[in-house]
Order: C-alpha cells, then structure tokens, then sequence
C-alpha cells in the first residue's frame, strides 16, 4: 500500500513544525514561497512511523534472514566494529584536519596498512578507493602505467577469463585496455593451452579471482603466473573472493602484482545498497611508485600523509580525502578482533559451510556444476535437467524460496553454467540455520518434480506476486499518477 492511499484531508503531523514561525531566526525571502501546498500525504506522524516500520519489515537483509547471495558473502558484520567505529574521537574529526590533530586516526589507518600487507602479501597498500570497483580500476590503472613508463605502448589487451565477475570487463575497457576472454576447462580451470594461445607482445595483464566465481580454487595458477610474467604481462587479483583463503594462502604468493579487497565481503563492513564502500589495494614491489595517494606513512612516532608531491608516478587521487574512514575503521576493527588466528577460522569456516551445504543438497539429488571439485566459499547448482524434464528454471526455485522467509542466491551467473545457483552461506551461519536451508531447497526441489506449479507460480507469501520484469523494465511508472488506481 502506498502511504498516499492511507492519506485523510485534514490529517497532520505537527511535531515537526515551527513553535514559532514569526521568529526573526526564520525571516526569508517571501517569493521563495510555493504558489500551492507541496503533494505530501495527510497521515499523522504514527501513520507515517508504522508505514515505513511495515514497509522495512518486507525487506530481506541479513539481519533478518538467510541470505546466500553467491559471490557477495552477505555475512553478519558485528555489531561492535560499528560501536568503536563511531566514537566521537573518530566520526567527530574533520575529514581535513591536519596530522597533528589526527595521530590517533593515522595510527589505526597505519596498522590497517600494516595487516593488508601481512594478508596480501603485497608490500605495497593504498586505502582511499571507496569501493571495490574503484579500487579495481585502480589497480588496473597502475598496470598501464607501469607499461607507460616502461615505453611499453604496445601492450592494449587485457586477458579475463569467461567466469570473471562483470566488474573485470568493464574496468578493464575504462581504463582503456582491449579485453580478449579466455575459456574455463571442464573442470573450472583456466585452458592453459587457450592462455598460452592468447599471450603475446600486446599483452598487459589477466584478472583473475581466486577461488573464482566458479567456486573452486584455481590449481594451475603458479603456471599462470609464470606464463603472464614471462609474456611481459602483470597479474591483476580480484580481491571478491579473499574471505575463501584468508590466513591459508596470499595473492603475493601466488604471484600476483596487485589486488583489490572488498572489505564488505572479507571484513565484514557495510555491504550494497549504494551506501559507502571501501576497496583498498595492495600491490608487489615493481607497482609501488604508481599507488594512488594520500598513504599513511610513521616517522618515529609520527603519522603523517605521503601526497602526489612525494609520488611523482601515482596515478593521482581516487577520492577528495582519503576514502570512507569510517569503513576503513569498521574493517581495521574486525582484524584487531580477530588476530591472526581469528581470521584464519572464517576462511575455515566459510570453506567448511559451503562444502556441508553443497554435499547435502548433492545427496538430495541436485546436480553441482563441477561434482568432482571441493568447493572454496561457494558453490554452484545447475538446475538444466530440471528445466528441461519440469520447466522449473534457476528462477522459478529463487521466487519460491522467498515463500521460505530465505533470500534466493544468485542465478544465472556465472553465465557459463546453464540454469545455475551460486549460493554462499559465509561463515557467519550456524549449523541449524544451514540445516534449515537444505531442507528448505530440498522441498522445493521435491516440489518441482512432484507439482512444479508450485514453484513456477511463486511466490505465494509476499505482498507482491511474480511480475512481468521485462515490462516493468521497459515501461517503469515512477509517478504516483502514472499507477493505477
């Protein structure tokens, strides 16, 4: 129901208004006066409080329910980082106070530093882009200039595997690179031999994501590493995937040159809903000249800011500041929280979660993608032979699952594997709560074979329905007269 429809002429809500609205204080210029009152809706102020309350109680979150959104790891973030995050000595100081009003401030965002340097393996960090795909771009951004420096202006490809996340592509043809796509074998792995095909003298790099989005750990990647450097290309680490590896393995080891970390995924801060993010980038020695700045650097016992003036090879700012400090400080307290081996248990965990989940729904009769592979952080169902013996798609099984008060995971992505569900249940989920969802997919599954318009015409429990999404995509009303009534 739209709070316009709950809307009574004569209704209003005063708590807001002004005690005194002949008071000097609020003596404006009378022709910034509206001609006619604004369209608000007439409900009192508890009208408008239980709308919007009802209205966020429809919503699914994390908070609220399983959410096994594959490739996002929407886990808990604790409530405690927040807490700390926003003491007055942190979300009062100014954004441009100076260092010496500022030391206990740089002195977390230094050991931050310090921790993404131990975790990635990377000597080299930068903390202000302010999402993973900023950060992306960053680091993309240094490979070509690493090869600008170098003379080296023939090298305009850029190498990305048909499973990579769509930000790959898209970052890659931003910051000016030809992408050429190279193909997953059948077990998840790259085609060695279609890379080795691929690398030559125009080369500038490959992205990868390890674990990928396949779900499973690329075994091959020391061979790649050597064959990328040895064709003069650099390494570049999608950093969507850490939390399957944190405290096991680092992307320096493996040869990679520089990363990004969604710090959302691996160290539990805020997460989408186009509020404020954090992509922090680390990167191996020879691309150290070319971080973006401000860094924080310790001179003694002194903190200070190194700039673009004590850089003259970074590629320039990617923020006003210094990134969302807040974030920043969310992620740096959750690692103090954890220590070493704290963090080394949510990569047990969220390893352990997703290989329980994946082989109870195995032994329920669903069909994995890759049944030979151990899955990473995640996994992925392929629901083809249902589609095609019931007519039950990747999307029907997500709708119904809403009508079990469980989020759908993601579908159809990656686009390699037909009718697919990738599903993560992170670390954050317990036992029972897993327990819960398999017997939810499983009577679903149950569903589609024995009565599949169940399913197809889910779902059932929400206040709204299954919809016409092309049509709604292709004739959106956004104005309360456009709807009918």
């Amino acid at each position: 129901m739209l709070i316009f429809e709950k809307s009574v002429q004569g209704n209003i809500s005063s708590a807001q208004a002004f005690k005194n609205p002949d008071s000097p204080e609020l003596a404006f210029d009378q022709s910034a006066l509206r001609d006619e009152a604004p369209l608000l809706p007439r409900v009192s102020e508890l009208e408008t409080v239980r709308h919007y309350t009802s209205l966020s109680q429809k919503n699914f979150c994390i908070d609220t329910n399983f959410y096994p959104l594959g490739s996002c790891s929407m886990k808990y973030n604790p409530a405690i980082a927040h807490q700390l995050a926003t003491l007055e000595g942190f979300s009062g100081r100014h954004p441009q106070a100076s260092d010496v009003a500022s030391q206990g401030f740089l002195h977390c965002m230094y050991e931050c530093q310090e921790y993404f340097r131990s975790i990635s393996g990377m000597p080299g960090v930068a903390l202000s882009p302010m999402a993973g795909a900023q950060g992306e771009l960053a680091g993309v951004l240094m490979i070509k200039s690493y090869h600008k420096a170098r003379q080296d202006d023939e090298r305009t490809e850029m190498l990305i595997p048909d499973a990579a996340h769509g930000t790959n592509p898209a970052t890659a043809q931003k910051a000016g690179f030809t992408v050429r796509e190279i193909k997953t074998g059948p077990e998840g792995d790259i085609d060695i031999q279609a890379l080795k095909e691929a690398l030559g003298p125009k080369t500038a790099g490959i992205m990868l994501t390890n674990p990928s989005t396949l779900g499973v750990f690329e075994r091959e990647i020391l061979t790649v590493a050597q064959l990328v450097h040895d064709a003069g290309g650099l390494l570049y680490y999608d950093g969507a995937n850490l939390n399957a590896i944190l405290g096991k393995s680092r992307p320096g080891d493996m040869g990679f040159d520089v990363m990004h970390i969604n710090t959302h995924k691996t160290f539990a801060t805020p997460h989408g809903g186009g509020g404020p993010g954090a992509g922090p980038i680390m990167c191996s020695q020879r691309l150290i000249d070319f971080l973006p700045m401000p860094v924080v650097t310790k001179n003694a016992e002194r903190y200070t800011w190194k700039t673009a003036k004590e850089a003259p090879q970074t590629i320039g700012r990617m923020s006003h500041n210094m990134g969302n400090a807040g974030v920043l400080l969310r992620a740096y307290i959750y690692m103090r929280l954890l220590g070493q081996e704290g963090m080394t248990r949510v990569s047990e965990n969220a390893v352990l979660n997703a290989n329980y989940m994946m082989k109870a729904l195995q032994a329920h009769g669903f069909e994995l993608a890759f049944p030979t592979r151990r899955a990473s952080h995640e996994f992925i169902v392929t629901l083809k032979q249902l589609a095609k013996d019931k007519g039950v798609t990747a999307l029907d099984f997500a709708k119904r699952l809403l009508d079990f008060g469980c989020h759908a995971p993601t579908i159809y992505f990656p686009l390699l594997v037909p009718e697919c569900l990738l599903i993560e249940p992170t670390e954050t989920e317990s036992k029972r709560a897993l327990d819960e969802a398999i017997a939810h997919f499983a009577q679903i599954f149950d569903e589609a074979h024995e009565q599949p318009s169940t399913v197809t015409s889910a779902p059932h429990s929400l206040p709204v329905g299954r919809v016409d999404e092309v049509l709604a995509a292709k004739n959106i009303k956004v104005r309360e007269s456009e709807l009918e009534t």
